[in-house]
Order: structure tokens, then C-alpha cells, then sequence
């Protein structure tokens, strides 16, 4: 019982740490996202309380994700309202639903990594672009000397606790709690001292503050279900759903990888749970959510091991907006613009960029090409050029990777060794093609399968055609080495006529 009780008390802790980091999140993202503050917080509420209870990870927190803050922000725009953007997110989280029930959860393992890491590049590049105007206070063509100031502070706070190690060993005090409280203390002095640099009302939070419990429900925005045959909301609904999912089963995946416990999570049921709370969350007014790392990053480095610990920092978060909206309205958007740049900075800094080029041309430049995509189009039609190009680069890789030559140079009446990969598909066929009929007459072709598992019919139709003609035509003698006799095409010691 003492090992339950202080398992209980330990995920507690981390539940108001994971708290302590969301809610500043949960509010940036409500702002890179062009949505009313409150829908973020709606969203770690559910994300928290509803999505942890339902979820089989034991570590994973759920939440408004700023990866999806580019597609809503031009979805709200695109779709003409709020309320009508509602009705997508329910729609996405029906379609997640479907997902998960169609096994669809090792989809993501199928998707390249250079595409996705452009796509977290690309949203990175336009938060920050979307928050300089935030950071710098800018309004009526000029910048605000008091908004650069809490940018600066915020910004320094937020880089010490990534950099000086006594700081970064502080797990119950993350560096964003700490820039929040710095931020709300110097707009508190200069608007004291009576001072111009004293942010206006229009650069801090705006929460709704309710007298009742009844005023609080009646804050929650319900979704236009009139626009439900409309063709543009289901396209968006499906964007959402999609990159949702991805991002969710990457999490999952990279929280598995962070459990000290090594438990293994249900990717169908995550995906399950994601659904039914982007439901919830689009009937009650909130964000699209996915699962997210780093809230989960903080939940395991505060000690938490069990679902106990998303569940309280969901209804911590509940019990905030419920209890101390005022409080939070004192938040500076300059210090929540300072939050996501460094979530900009992270998802799009040099280090990815460095790390990418360092993977070589065939995946920095499917990378590259995705985040230019996603910037200047948008994110459904970015991912789809990145995947074109990806794809361009796995076709020709396979060419180039489906045989091996024992010699570089090849001279009439050399011997030459076409050794066959593991693995040899229809997509290779043009590549060998080229190979027999670039052979220089009266040479010996030794073409070995032994290490082949399979040979696509194709290729092997290739292969008969030129042992009937091609060989003879060019005087080459053929040796077939380690073909399954599936393949019906026998093993041979001589094949040809050389001359």
C-alpha cells in the first residue's frame, strides 16, 4: 500500500509540473492558432482528464499541439468562423475514431522521416513568423518598447533554463512558469511606476471571467452543424485528422522510447482516444489536440509513471480557468509569443537543419523541398510535394541499389558479375534494362541471385527476353547463378553465343 501511495503522491507532483508547463501552451497555441484564448485551455482540459483516462499510454499528455497551429489558424480563416471550424475538429476526431478502429495506427511508420521532419520544420518557421508581431508589440506601424522588454526577459529566462545546468536541474520549475511570472511582474512595475512602456489591455490575455457555474457553460462555443455537407469543411476536417494522427502516433512512439518502465502503448487505441476527445473538444469550443512531447518530456522528467499524473494536470487546469481567470488575464502575449518562438526555434532551429544535411542529399532535399512547400503554399499541398519528392528519390535509389557490379570498367571479352540485391521489384526493371544493354559485345555475364529473396516477374520476363535474343545479338555469354526454380529460370552454366 506505502508503494501505491507514494506512486500516487510522486504522479501528483508531476501533474502539477506538466500543469505548471501547459498552461502558458495551451494559451500560446490558442494565439499562434488566430482562436479565442479559452479553446486552448478547453483542449488540455480534455486533453488532460478525458484523453488520459482513455488513453493506454501511461506517460503520453494530450493537448493543443502547435503543430497544428498553422492549419488552424488558416482554417478559421478559410472556413469563414469559429463556430463552423468546430465542426471540422468533430469531424477529424470522427475520422480518428475510424482510424483506430481500422487498425490504422502503423500508418506513421510508413512516412518518410525527411517529409515529416519538414513538416515540423515548416510549422516551426511559421510560428515564429506569426509571433514576431506579438514579441515586438507591434501595432499601428510602430513597436512597443514595453512588449520588447518582457520579449528580452522572457527570451533570456527561457534560454538560461535550456542552457546553465544548475537551471536546467530545477525539474519542479520549468523555465516557461518562470518567464510567465516574470513577464505578469514587469508589466505590474511599469504600469505602477506610471510608466508609457506599461503594455495596453490589448497585449495581455483575455479570458472570460465567469460570476457562476452557469456563466462558465455558457462560454463554451458549440460547432455549426449547417455547414456539414460542405465539401471544404470535410477536406479540412480530413487535414486535420491526418496530421493529428501523425503527430500523435510519432509521440507515442518517441514516449514509448522516454518510459523508464518500457511499456509498450496501443497505437489503435491511442488513436481511438485521440478521436473521441477532438470530438469532445470541437462539441465544447476547443482546439484540435494531439499527443504531445513536450509536456510528456516534462511529465516523465518530473517523475511521472502513471496516467494519474495527465489526468490531475487536466483538472488542474480546469480548476484554474474555473477559479483564477483574472490572475491568468495578467499574462503578457509578449511572454507567450517568447514561449513559442522557442518552440519555433526548437521544431526549425540550425541543428535540425544541420542534422538533416548531414543525412545526405537524398533526405535534405526532400526536407528541404517540404519545408519551402509548406511556407509558401500551405500544409496539405506542402506534404504532398515533400512526398513527391521523397518518393522521386526512393524510386531512384531503388534503381541505382538493385544489382551490384564486380568491376567499374568493362572491356570486350571481360567477365562481369551483376550481382542482384535482396530484394529486386518492378521498379528496378528500367535500371538493369539500361545495364544489358550498355554490355560490350563478346564479354561473360554472370548474373548471381544468390542473395536474392525475390525477383520481381518483370525483371525475370527481362531476363528470358535476353537470354533468347539479346545475348546472342551481342555475342554475350550468359551464367545464371542461385535463381529458385519457382522463377523458372534454370540455372545455367553457358548461355549464348559468343563467337
Amino acid at each position: 500500500m506505502k508503494t501505491t501511495v507514494d506512486s500516487l503522491k510522486t504522479d501528483a507532483l508531476a501533474g502539477v509540473v506538466v500543469f505548471l508547463v501547459a498552461v502558458p501552451l495551451c494559451l500560446g497555441i490558442a494565439l499562434a492558432s488566430g482562436a479565442p484564448l479559452f479553446s486552448g485551455i478547453i483542449t488540455g482540459i480534455i486533453g488532460g482528464a478525458l484523453v488520459g483516462f482513455l488513453s493506454k499510454s501511461h506517460i503520453s499528455v494530450a493537448g493543443p499541439a502547435a503543430g497544428l497551429s498553422a492549419i488552424v489558424y488558416a482554417a478559421i480563416k478559410d472556413l469563414g468562423s469559429f463556430e463552423v471550424f468546430l465542426l471540422a475538429v468533430v469531424l477529424a476526431g470522427a475520422i480518428q475514431l475510424v482510424l483506430g478502429f481500422a487498425r490504422a495506427g502503423a500508418f506513421s511508420s510508413y512516412l518518410p522521416t525527411n517529409v515529416i521532419e519538414g513538416m515540423l520544420a515548416a510549422i516551426g518557421v511559421i510560428i515564429v513568423i506569426k509571433q514576431l508581431p506579438y514579441a515586438a508589440g507591434w501595432e499601428n506601424g510602430r513597436v512597443d518598447p514595453g512588449a520588447l522588454l518582457i520579449t528580452a526577459v522572457s527570451l533570456g529566462i527561457l534560454i538560461a533554463w535550456t542552457q546553465v545546468e544548475a537551471l536546467k536541474r530545477i525539474k519542479a520549475v520549468p523555465g516557461a512558469l518562470v518567464a510567465v511570472v516574470a513577464g505578469v511582474l514587469i508589466d505590474a512595475a511599469l504600469r505602477a511606476a506610471g510608466s508609457e512602456w506599461a503594455l495596453a489591455a490589448n497585449q495581455l490575455v483575455a479570458l472570460p471571467v465567469p460570476a457562476s457555474a452557469a456563466e462558465f457553460l455558457q462560454l463554451l462555443t458549440r460547432p455549426d452543424f449547417s455547414k456539414i455537407g460542405d465539401a471544404s469543411v470535410w477536406k479540412m476536417a480530413a487535414t486535420i485528422a491526418a496530421v493529428a494522427s501523425i503527430e500523435t502516433l510519432l509521440c507515442i512512439e518517441a514516449a514509448d522510447k522516454l518510459d523508464p518502465l518500457k511499456r509498450y502503448t496501443d497505437t489503435n487505441a491511442e488513436l481511438r482516444a485521440q478521436g473521441v476527445g477532438n470530438m469532445v473538444a470541437g462539441l465544447l469550443g476547443g482546439l484540435p489536440m494531439t499527443s504531445v512531447i513536450v509536456r510528456t518530456t516534462a511529465n516523465v522528467s518530473a517523475g511521472g509513471r502513471t496516467k494519474a499524473a495527465t489526468i490531475t494536470h487536466g483538472l488542474l487546469l480546469l480548476v484554474s480557468v474555473a477559479t483564477i481567470p483574472t490572475l491568468l488575464n495578467r499574462i503578457p502575449l509578449a511572454t507567450l509569443a517568447s514561449v513559442l518562438l522557442m518552440t519555433g526555434w526548437k521544431l526549425a532551429g540550425p541543428t535540425v537543419f544541420r542534422h538533416m544535411w548531414a543525412a545526405g542529399k537524398s533526405q535534405f532535399i526532400p526536407f528541404a523541398v517540404t519545408v519551402v512547400a509548406v511556407v509558401a503554399t500551405d500544409l496539405l499541398m506542402g506534404v504532398g510535394i515533400g512526398l513527391a519528392t521523397a518518393l522521386v528519390f526512393i524510386l531512384w535509389g531503388n534503381m541505382k541499389h538493385a544489382y551490384h557490379f564486380s568491376k567499374e570498367a568493362h572491356h570486350e571479352g571481360e567477365t562481369i558479375k551483376l550481382e542482384l540485391a535482396q530484394e529486386v521489384s518492378f521498379l528496378n526493371k528500367a535500371a538493369i534494362k539500361r545495364v544489358l544493354n550498355d554490355l560490350p559485345p563478346r564479354t561473360r555475364l554472370v548474373v548471381d541471385a544468390s542473395k536474392t529473396s525475390y525477383v520481381d516477374y518483370d525483371v525475370l520476363e527481362l531476363l528470358r527476353e535476353f537470354l533468347r535474343t539479346g545475348s546472342k545479338d551481342k555475342q554475350v555469354k550468359v551464367q545464371l547463378v542461385g535463381f529458385k526454380k519457382a522463377y523458372k529460370v534454370e540455372d545455367a552454366v553457358e548461355v549464348g553465343a559468343a563467337h
